[in-house]
Parts: C-alpha cells; sequence; structure tokens
C-alpha cells in the first residue's frame, strides 16, 4: 500500500525559537507556528479558525531559525507529520501529533516586525531566505534530494 506524509504550512510564530544542541552536537529547535483559515458556516457567516502547530526543525535549518526568526514572524514550513508518545513521571500515557521541518522559508520584510507583509512577491513582501537541508531522519522511501539552492524553476 502506497503512503505519502507531506505538510505545508504558512503562518506566524507564537513563540521565540530556543535553539539547543543534542548529545551528537545536532541542533534542533522547536517552534510553535499559527496557521489561520476563514470559512463560511452553515449560516452564511464567515468564521475565522486558527491551528496551533508544534513544529520541530534540525541542523542548520534550527540554527537559521533561531538566528533571524521571531514572534509574529510569518514563516513557510514543508515537512512530514510525526507522532510522539510518552508517559509522564505520574505514569500517565501522553501522545501529540507535530511537524518534523524539512524546509523553511522566511516570508514578510528584512526590516518589518512580525506579522508584516504575509509574504512573497505576489502578496508584495520579499523574499528574505530559504534553506533546504535533508532531514536528520532520512527517509527511505523519500525521492531524490531537492536542490539545495532552495530555487524552483517554476512559471507562476
Amino acid at each position: 500500500m502506497a503512503s505519502y506524509n507531506r505538510v505545508i504550512l504558512m503562518g506566524n510564530l507564537t513563540r521565540d525559537p530556543e535553539l539547543r544542541y543534542i548529545a551528537s552536537g545536532t541542533a534542533v529547535t522547536d517552534v510553535g507556528l499559527a496557521v489561520n483559515d476563514r470559512r463560511k458556516n452553515a449560516n452564511g457567516e464567515w468564521v475565522e479558525e486558527t491551528q496551533f502547530i508544534d513544529v520541530t526543525l534540525w541542523g542548520r535549518t534550527a540554527e537559521v531559525a533561531s538566528e533571524y526568526l521571531s514572534k509574529g514572524r510569518p514563516v513557510l514550513i514543508e515537512g512530514r507529520l510525526k507522532y510522539d508518545t510518552w508517559e509522564t513521571r505520574e505514569g500517565e500515557k501522553r501522545s501529540k501529533l507535530r511537524v518534523v521541518g524539512e524546509r523553511m522559508q522566511m516570508l514578510g520584510s528584512r526590516g518589518g516586525e512580525g506579522g508584516g507583509g504575509g509574504g512573497g512577491p505576489r502578496a508584495g513582501g520579499t523574499r528574505e531566505s530559504a534553506y533546504s537541508e535533508a532531514a536528520p531522519e532520512p527517509d527511505p522511501y523519500e525521492a531524490a534530494p531537492q536542490d539545495p539552492s532552495g530555487g524552483d524553476d517554476i512559471p507562476f
């Protein structure tokens, strides 16, 4: 049976990234992402809904996020879903669905503080940075590596 695990999210950071290093020396940071969705309900009224998503970034991507991102900044994250389970000290079982970010692109203008612009050349923002890196946990089913320069030759 075929499967595909890919997530693309665009939103604003809910907190400043906190960089740390694991025993092997690999950088890791966890960030929160707020993603807004606007739709009509059954009564025809517009309803705004916000999803809060935890994202883990590894390696150089984590270092770049820690250096250049802060709470409120718009960012685009591409990655995969991962389901974590653990047991608390009290013996309770817990679980959480999170995103392992494999590619990050900062959005908005360089000088603007968080939330400004909304991102990308089409929305009037500037392309600030794009960085791709192989995930530290390689996926054996993943296709050939992408162009590390982050440049896409898409005509639109």
